[in-house]
């Protein structure tokens, strides 16, 4: 075995030292938020929290989960999420696949319809118009069917699509295998990469989305959980809703935004371990070619 150069050693060295240094610099406004969101009212105005909860309180925490409201909206979350995840993967991987068909005729037009939208689009009074005109308001659909196709995930699709051997599918024809068969039984199988990186994504995506709700629901009802927090934020709902006291109200003005960042991002954060794997061999072999 080939001894390291002292060279070498320092460049690890240093390269250790950085990386550590971007790790902490990444994870100190994460471990603060979480701090803030325990810590009390005096403590967070004179800006006494760091990294440790300082004068604990779980007050707005607990306002938020004997709300009704909150879970009925986080109920919606995790169902507008779901379908429209689902919808936008199916639409996303059968657009990517047959553009990733050399062969296909008026491929070059597709891709262009597709790389235009990234670009341009109607407006957001057309779309309001249109989504009205097609019933679409107060339902699901209407925030899965308008933000169903990311141009970037289908080009990094497209791309990965376009890697794999062209000699398994012509084997899978052969052996009498229908287009979808290939699809669903040879391509899907050998792109669990991509498509975990892409259901991140877009799940993500529709997790955060809080205007399409806004804008085209009329209940609160069927508000995601995003809208209720940003009205606890704006004091549009919130504590005294609850039946909170003037105190309580002060210290869920003091941190809600600390509380509504972690009740957001932890239902991700659970998630991310589980795909993690793919993420980064799904981006760069979609990416990459060679």
């Amino acid at each position: 075995m080939v001894k390291p150069s002292r060279s070498y050693r320092v460049f690890q060295g240093v390269n250790g030292v950085v990386l550590s240094l971007v790790v902490l610099v990444t994870l100190y406004p994460f471990v603060n938020i979480i701090a803030r969101s325990f810590s009390g009212e005096r403590q967070i105005r004179a800006g006494e929290v760091t990294l440790w909860p300082k004068g604990f309180n779980l007050t707005t925490y607990k306002i938020v989960f004997q709300d009704s409201m909150f879970w009925r909206n986080y109920g919606n979350t995790v169902l507008y999420t779901v379908v429209a995840t689902a919808v936008a993967m199916v639409l996303t991987t059968c657009y990517a696949y047959v553009l990733s068909k050399k062969h296909l005729k008026g491929r070059t037009a597709l891709v262009g319809i597709a790389v235009f939208t990234m670009f341009f689009t109607g407006g957001l009074i057309p779309q309001y118009v249109l989504i009205t005109s097609l019933g679409l308001k107060n339902s699901v659909w209407a925030i899965a069917l308008p933000n169903a196709i990311s141009v970037f995930n289908l080009l990094v699709m497209k791309a990965f699509f376009e890697s794999l051997p062209t000699e398994l599918e012509e084997a899978a024809q052969i052996d009498g295998l229908s287009t979808y068969g290939i699809l669903l039984r040879i391509v899907l199988p050998l792109s669990k990469a991509v498509v975990a990186t892409m259901v991140l994504f877009y799940s993500v995506s529709f997790w955060n989305s809080w205007f399409s709700a806004f804008l085209y629901m009329d209940s609160s009802d069927l508000m995601p959980v995003t809208v209720y927090l940003r009205n606890m934020i704006q004091g549009a709902t919130g504590g005294s809703n609850a039946g909170a006291t003037t105190d309580q109200l002060s210290q869920v003005g003091a941190n809600i935004q600390a509380v509504t960042i972690v009740l957001t991002a932890l239902p991700i954060i659970c998630v991310y371990p589980f795909v993690q794997r793919y993420f980064v061999s799904g981006v760069m072999l979609g990416a990459v070619k060679g």
